[in-house]
C-alpha cells in the first residue's frame, strides 16, 4: 500500500491514537510464516504459490475498507507493481505485489464484502494469489519478528 495513503489515514485518526492501536494488534496477531513489506503487504507461500494481502497495521490505518479493487486472474506482476486498489471511509490506497509471477486466484469475497479485510485480514480478508516466478524475492521481505521491530521503530 501506497505509503500516502496510510499517513493520509493517520492524520485523520490522530498519529498517537494510530500508533498504539494499530502496533498493538499487529503484535498481537498470528502471523507466523508470513513475509512483508515496508509498504504492509504480507504473503505466505505453499506449494510456490504466494497468498497477498494487507497487514493488521495498514488495515487498522485504513479503517473500515468499503471498496477492493484486485488484479484479475492471468494477469502477469512483478515485485513493487501496483495491482489493485482499496478505499476505506478514511483514504484510498493502492496495492502493490510483494513478489513476481502470474496470478492464478483473486478473492471474489473481498471484492464483494470488503469488509471481511477488516474481520480477518490473514484469513478470509486475503487478497490475490501468485504462482512464483522468483522465490527468491522471498528473502527481501522481512519475517513477523523483523517486521514487528520496523513498525516498532517507525513510530
Amino acid at each position: 500500500m501506497v505509503v500516502c495513503g496510510l499517513v493520509r489515514a493517520a492524520s485523520r485518526i490522530g498519529r498517537s491514537a494510530m500508533v498504539s492501536h494499530c502496533c498493538q494488534r499487529a503484535y498481537a496477531s498470528d502471523a507466523k510464516g508470513r513475509f512483508f513489506t515496508k509498504k504492509h503487504e504480507w504473503v505466505s507461500v505453499n506449494d510456490n504459490i504466494g497468498t497477498v494481502g494487507i497487514s493488521s497495521y495498514a488495515q487498522d490505518a485504513l479503517g473500515e475498507v468499503v471498496f477492493a479493487q484486485l488484479p484479475d486472474v492471468g494477469k502477469e506482476v512483478t515485485v513493487g507493481d501496483e495491482c489493485g486498489a482499496l478505499e476505506s471511509v478514511k483514504a484510498a490506497s493502492e496495492v502493490y505485489t510483494p513478489i513476481s509471477g502470474t496470478v492464478t486466484e483473486k478473492n471474489d469475497k473481498v471484492e464483494s464484502t470488503p469488509s471481511l479485510i477488516n474481520k480477518s485480514c490473514y484469513e478470509e480478508g486475503w487478497l490475490f494469489r501468485v504462482r512464483l516466478s522468483n522465490p527468491g524475492e522471498l528473502q527481501r521481505l522481512m519475517d513477523q519478528n523483523s517486521y514487528d521491530q520496523y513498525l516498532k521503530d517507525s513510530h
